[in-house]
């Protein structure tokens, strides 16, 4: 069975008779096109795919099993076209088309036509990832390791939080990358209270706590890896800051299983932090998802009704961050197999120092 054959069958599931598909990363994982600019139309017996002239010829190889249309650069008319005679209720991922574009969309269409919010039907599908998918995502993981040990080695004191940024990504196209999976973090000193710190021109000081948080970009998937390193003695408060954060990170990590509740793997690391006396500085979720975007399902937070499964590909993350003192993040990246996990990430995580 195709992608597009399960998205077919979700569809039917929702009393729909096709689901538009716009947003470019569900594009790309049912119908396989990695251009900017397409839309596909899919239902029972139904496959269409629009593009402009500039992908025409890249559409015939990257979407096969798709009739395959030719639009202008809008290609709402196009799409209007290829939509059958008699009522028809069609869906849409609500969470990416804009009002603007709802009201474009609604406007194009005849009045037979009912749009129906349908968002996260492909997300859905895409939270387990099929196993050709993992390969990208290890070599990622891999790839990113690697690029971290080049550029701690060359040493952090006295760089700026800028530069070191630039040289993991820099590193990460010469080592075979499409680039970085998101803008690396480098955050140190009271910087890394902040858990998505931008780096700055500010030269990174000995005698505390550097937070690097990137990942890597291979044939579309993502990976995300965030250690945490010493650049000299520590302040009692950071040094016991980084031991509970490690328990925390390694007993979350252990109870990673298929069938186990999202919310109950977040409250092994929450509770863990809040019983050193540090839950008031421990406010994000404990990971999310990672595949085609660096974000999507599964999360693992407090509030959500998520179960981990099989083919699930998360991140363990928890932090502590101490505002004006400084902040530690440990994050893996790690598969959800039948029989429990497989860690991606194989940075050491014990506290190393970097001069």
């Amino acid at each position: 069975m195709t992608r597009a054959d399960r998205v077919a069958a979700l569809v039917a599931e929702q009393e729909l008779d096709a689901l538009l598909i716009a947003h470019p990363v569900n594009v790309r994982y049912v119908t396989g096109f990695t251009g900017s600019n397409g839309l596909a139309l899919v239902g029972e017996g139904r496959r269409v795919f629009v593009t402009d002239f500039r992908y025409v010829e890249q559409a015939a190889d990257q979407v096969p099993g798709f009739d395959r249309l030719r639009g202008e650069r809008d290609l709402i008319d196009a799409l209007v076209a290829a939509i059958p005679e008699g009522q028809q209720r069609i869906g849409f991922d609500a969470a990416h088309v804009s009002v603007q574009e709802h009201g474009r969309l609604r406007a194009a269409l005849p009045d037979r036509v009912e749009l129906v919010p349908a968002a996260g039907l492909i997300e859905r599908l895409r939270a387990v990832k099929e196993a050709h998918e993992l390969e990208p995502i290890r070599a990622a993981a891999a790839l990113a390791d690697a690029v971290l040990g080049t550029v701690v080695e060359r040493g952090l004191v006295g760089r700026s939080e800028r530069a070191v940024a630039i040289d993991l990504e820099h590193e990460l196209r010469l080592a075979g990358a499409e680039g970085p999976s998101f803008s690396s973090i480098v955050a140190s000193a009271e910087h890394g209270a902040l858990p998505h710190a931008e780096p700055r021109d500010v030269a990174i000081p000995a005698g505390t706590l550097v937070t690097i948080d990137m990942g890597a970009r291979v044939d579309g998937y993502c990976s995300d890896c965030t250690r945490t390193f010493a650049t000299g003695p520590l302040r009692a408060e950071l040094a016991s800051a980084y031991a509970v954060v490690l328990d925390a990170q390694q007993t979350a990590l252990a109870a990673v299983a298929a069938g186990r509740s999202a919310r109950e793997t977040d409250a092994i690391a929450r509770d863990i932090i809040a019983a050193a006396g540090h839950g008031e500085h421990y406010g994000h979720g404990l990971g999310h998802g990672v595949g085609l975007d660096i974000h999507e399902a599964p999360t693992l937070g407090q509030r959500s009704d998520d179960t981990l499964a099989a083919g699930n590909v998360v991140t363990i993350e928890p932090g502590i961050y101490l505002p004006g003192v400084g902040g530690v993040r440990i994050e893996d990246l790690v598969v959800v197999t039948a029989d429990g996990h497989q860690v991606l990430s194989g940075f050491a995580k014990s506290l190393l120092t970097v001069g």
